[in-house]
Parts: structure tokens; C-alpha cells; sequence
């Protein structure tokens, strides 16, 4: 299976660039800029460093369903602060026991402290179809002897 450092540069180049949002902002800005990427979760980053990832889930459970206002709400109030990150070196299979494990639809990539990429669970099934795709076929040419 390939690195994420390889799946990395696979990635669209509109996919390679990566969101963030400082924990002081407000979970309204959050939104905003999840809606106009078109993403579900962002990296909370403070001082170039990765501090927590905020996701439409987090949104739902954590402020909807608790009556909160998203407008004077700080990222900082329900961004998970625990976060779990891969370097370039895991490999995808590794990924996706992690999330799949730890129930994860973003995971962050961080190398020598630096927020490299962000990883979603859709990235890592495409690759994986994309292997067993290949392998299929490289079984179907030995079998008919190609």
C-alpha cells in the first residue's frame, strides 16, 4: 500500500491545500469556511501548530443540539483537543485502522510539527479501491497467462 507522503501528491491540487481555522475564531467562521471549501473538518492551528480539528459533527453535537449560538461560540469551546495525527511515513492501511479504530473522518498529517495535509476517510477508501482494482487485474493477466 502506498504512504501518505504518495498519497499526498495524488490528491487534486485544489485537495492538496489545507484549511485552517485559530481557536479564537468563531465556530460561525468555522462553518463559513467549511461550506465555501467544501470540507467537513478543519485543523485548529495557533502558532503554526496543530491544536485541535473542528467537524460538522462537532458543530451538531456540541452547539445545535445544546442550543448554543455559533456566532459568540469560539472554536476553542468545541474543537476536539486531543488530536490524533499521522506523519508521511504511515502507510494507508495504517490510516485507516487508526480511523477506523478511534471512529475518525479527518486525519491530520503532521511532519517535524508542520500541518502537512488532512486526510478524510473518502481519500483513503478511493486508494484502497484503487489497489484492489489493480490487483484484480494484475491476477486476471496471470491467470490468462499475460
Amino acid at each position: 500500500m502506498k504512504t501518505v507522503a504518495q498519497l499526498l501528491k495524488l490528491k487534486d491540487l485544489k485537495n492538496q491545500e489545507v484549511h485552517t481555522i485559530a481557536p479564537h475564531q468563531m465556530v460561525l467562521e468555522a462553518l463559513m469556511i467549511m461550506a465555501a471549501k467544501n470540507v467537513g473538518a478543519l485543523p485548529v492551528v495557533a502558532h503554526g501548530e496543530v491544536v485541535g480539528i473542528i467537524s460538522e459533527r462537532d458543530y451538531a453535537r456540541k452547539l445545535v443540539l445544546k442550543g448554543r449560538s455559533s456566532v459568540g461560540t469560539p472554536v476553542s469551546d468545541i474543537m476536539v483537543k486531543e488530536v490524533i495525527t499521522v506523519d508521511t511515513h504511515q502507510s494507508v492501511e495504517t490510516c485507516m485502522g487508526i480511523m477506523s479504530n478511534k471512529r475518525l473522518r479527518h486525519l491530520p498529517v503532521v511532519e517535524n510539527g508542520k500541518l502537512l495535509g488532512l486526510l478524510s476517510i473518502g481519500d483513503l477508501v478511493k486508494e484502497a479501491i484503487a489497489e484492489q482494482a489493480e490487483l484484480i487485474k494484475q491476477l486476471e493477466q496471470y491467470i490468462r497467462g499475460e
